[in-house]
């Protein structure tokens, strides 16, 4: 019997279910004149344990004043519904919530005292039981951002991330992967590098994000074409027969942590340097890599704006990565524009696509620099001679054999399928003639999260521009696709709120 609810048979509710989501936070809906509520003085926010049987969760209380509810029944949120593995009319015993010891910690680095590695794993062994809220998450990721890590606390704080999840072993001592900083739209290059390096022969299972602050992460793009939720024995069983794999890490337990920081990340639109890092190196020592190339890309409405900014991230991702035991080469790339034309899931991945099959008009800059970036990887891997890693690159995607691994890789996964394609479109003319000076990264990306996207796959925008390119009055700068007529007027009232989000000088 669970000690936090024997003891507690007159505090019981019975279940009934609302349909409420409130993504993974664990809810409790109760009645403000339940007689657990009166009993307990509980107020809303209130942190409670729900147990049935030898289950339990921590949920957060929020309180009905209507008829909602009966004063004998509670609801869960879905997610708590799932995790607790309750049906409706069943009866929940609801108690206090145990002290959260570990938010002490939480609280000592919000006053800007140092944590040890023992103490983040600490944090984070109660972030991935579900003890910590949202709020609880959002103060530690807060306290955590900006300059306030120094370089022992994001070894510290990788370390305890990794050892929180499990971790892959593979029978082969070199396991290579690649992996981008982000801030960059359109620059879906690990769909190319994957396939390129899996036909070469070694070894690369990638294990990718979904969006944060992004229109589309490589797993919302790779979504478009194949089953992205594997398990880890599928996950296991593609490497094993393809070489490399393209999957969601999340549906993993591959630093699981991270991925529940990540959720709230992106809620509050943040992204700081130490769990930036922290984020993508536990994930590459999760998965069992030894060589990771990270491309971090320079401009300046791209993440990193400052040249002395990327030397430092740059700097500590490779100090760091060693002390967990990987061999880091960061690669500085251009950041100015986007990379491809399109922006959004499906856009993307049919840029990739064109890439892979060899298609004349494909995007020359997609295609660059996915060719740079898997040369880094056999370089790195000393694979092959030093300077033949572009040209080898090259070759597998010229003769087709990176288009047929990535079929094959794909099929693995659970099926090749064709990206969506958008029932609304609406081109966005340019008000003069001229050139393209300059490109503002962030707000092109929120314009295409604006207009759906990634949860609408095939949302998003679809650049004919690129900087230096000129331009006459009237001629499309770019094209919105959206699922939903309001989404694209949602998108279009942004775009008139702006000031422009496409430079262009010179003409009339």
């Amino acid at each position: 019997m669970n000690p936090f609810c024997e003891n507690n048979h007159d505090h019981t509710l019975i279940l009934r279910r609302l349909g409420i989501d409130t993504s993974r936070e664990a809810v409790i809906f109760m009645r403000k004149d339940c007689h657990v509520c009166r009993s307990e003085g509980f107020e809303a926010l209130t942190r409670l344990k729900v147990c049935n049987g030898e289950k339990s969760i921590l949920a957060t209380l929020l309180v009905i004043h209507s008829d909602l509810l009966k004063p004998d029944e509670a609801s869960l949120s879905e997610s708590a519904w799932i995790t607790l593995g309750v049906k409706e009319g069943e009866r929940v015993q609801i108690s206090h919530a145990e002290p959260l010891e570990s938010f002490g910690l939480v609280r000592s680095k919000i006053y800007g005292n140092k944590l040890s590695e023992e103490a983040f794993r600490t944090i984070l062994k109660d972030v991935v039981q579900r003890k910590y809220s949202d709020v609880h998450i959002s103060s530690f990721l807060t306290a955590c951002s900006d300059d306030r890590l120094d370089q022992d606390e994001m070894i510290g704080l990788t370390k305890a991330m990794v050892s929180v999840g499990e971790r892959l072993i593979w029978e082969k001592d070199l396991i290579v992967d690649k992996h981008c900083v982000g801030g960059l739209p359109g620059n879906r290059t690990t769909m190319l590098v994957v396939p390129i390096i899996a036909a070469f022969g070694l070894t690369i299972p990638k294990t990718s994000s979904r969006a944060i602050t992004s229109p589309a992460g490589t797993a919302d793009t790779m979504e478009t074409v194949a089953p992205v939720d594997l398990e880890l024995k599928a996950m296991r069983k593609v490497v094993e027969q393809e070489g490399g794999c393209i999957v969601w890490g999340g549906a993993m337990r591959l630093s699981p942590a991270d991925d529940m920081l990540i959720r709230v990340e992106r809620a509050l639109n943040v992204d700081s340097e130490g769990q930036l890092l922290a984020s993508i190196l536990s994930k590459k020592a999760s998965a069992g890599s030894t060589h990771v190339v990270i491309d971090i890309p320079l401009g300046p409405t791209a993440k990193l704006r400052t040249s002395e900014a990327a030397r430092v991230l740059g700097q500590h991702l490779e100090t760091v990565g060693a002390a967990i035991g990987l061999k880091v080469k960061v690669v500085i790339t251009d950041g100015k524009e986007p990379i491809g034309r399109g922006i959004g899931p499906s856009l993307e991945a049919r840029d990739v696509l064109s890439v892979l099959q060899n298609e004349a008009d494909a995007p020359s800059d997609l295609r660059e620099r996915g060719l740079v970036l898997a040369g880094e990887v056999l370089e790195l891997a000393e694979a092959v001679a030093k300077g033949q890693g572009k040209h080898t690159a090259e070759a597998i995607l010229v003769d087709g054999r990176a288009w047929k691994k990535f079929q094959a890789i794909c099929q693995s996964q659970g099926g090749m399928r064709e990206p969506k394609k958008a029932r609304f479109m609406h081109p966005v003319e340019s008000p003069r003639t001229g050139k393209v000076v300059a490109m503002d990264n962030r707000r092109i990306a929120r314009v295409a999260k604006l207009a759906g996207a990634p949860k609408a796959q095939a949302a998003g925008m679809d650049l004919h521009i690129h900087l230096n390119q000129a331009i006459e009055k009237g001629e499309a700068l770019f094209t919105l696709h959206a699922e939903t007529q309001g989404e694209l007027q949602y998108a279009l009232s942004y775009l008139r709120s702006l000031p422009e989000i496409i430079s262009i000088e010179g003409g009339a």
